[in-house]
């Protein structure tokens, strides 16, 4: 077992039906409905050349994507790493609420795992998870504008997990010739089935100079990756 307790239970679950109701058979479901619905995809990728290369100098990096292309990340992360024994592969940061541990048991089907927390209570609680996490030999995933927004605007928590771990930010963006928008804070996005997807990753690099600059840089980069993504499903 990792010296880093990666997935953590959170707060009291409830009853144990409640508990195999709600946070065992519904991210069941979901997840093997989400796994059904990706099957049907098209999936191509563009720009991987440089992730791959960092994975195979064994470096870590951080996977930023705006909230409203959460759904499909799961294509973004399509292998795995080792160390020593173990496997590693992307972790994200879910809060320790029932949502959050729904969450947690969901994606954990995509071999994704969770480090417990909640950036906006506690951040710098949160953020000491998240760099352990890192050093153990974790890739992170992380949304800068979630959990509740303002949507596309960046907050400044990748670019303090980047320069306590040394960790290469990439951005990466998810579209989808045909997609559905939800009435959501995010308008999140949902590609149809059987649509043709994707998968664009910008180039990597380490936050220079301060945070104002690093921020507004990234979020330009970001947001650049948005309006490409909008532009193929029109």
């Amino acid at each position: 077992m990792a010296s880093v307790e990666i997935k953590e239970r959170g707060r009291p679950l409830g009853s144990p039906v409640s508990t195999w109701l709600h946070f065992r058979l519904v991210p069941f479901l979901g997840a093997h409905l989400l796994k059904l619905w990706m099957g049907t995809l098209r999936v191509r990728f563009e720009g991987f050349d440089a992730v791959q290369n960092l994975v195979d100098r064994d470096e870590r990096f951080i996977l930023t994507f705006w909230h409203r292309r959460l759904v499909m990340m799961p294509l973004a992360y399509s292998f795995r790493r080792r160390k020593g024994n173990e496997d590693r592969g992307v972790a994200i940061l879910a809060s320790d609420s029932r949502d959050g541990e729904r969450s947690t048991a969901t994606w954990a089907y995509f071999r994704i795992h969770a480090v417990r927390g909640t950036a906006s209570d506690d951040g710098a609680k949160a953020l000491v998870r998240m760099i352990r996490a890192v050093k153990e030999g974790w890739d992170f995933g992380i949304t800068p504008d979630g959990p509740r927004g303002p949507r596309q605007e960046l907050k400044p928590g990748v670019l303090a997990l980047a320069r306590k771990t040394g960790a290469w930010i990439v951005p990466v963006c998810v579209a989808a010739d045909r997609a559905v928008h939800l009435r959501t804070w995010d308008q999140m996005v949902l590609p149809l089935p059987f649509s043709k997807v994707t998968v664009r990753y910008g180039a990597p690099s380490r936050p220079n100079g301060d945070d104002a600059v690093a921020g507004a840089k990234l979020e330009a980069e970001m947001n650049a990756l948005e309006r490409w993504a909008e532009e193929v499903a029109e």
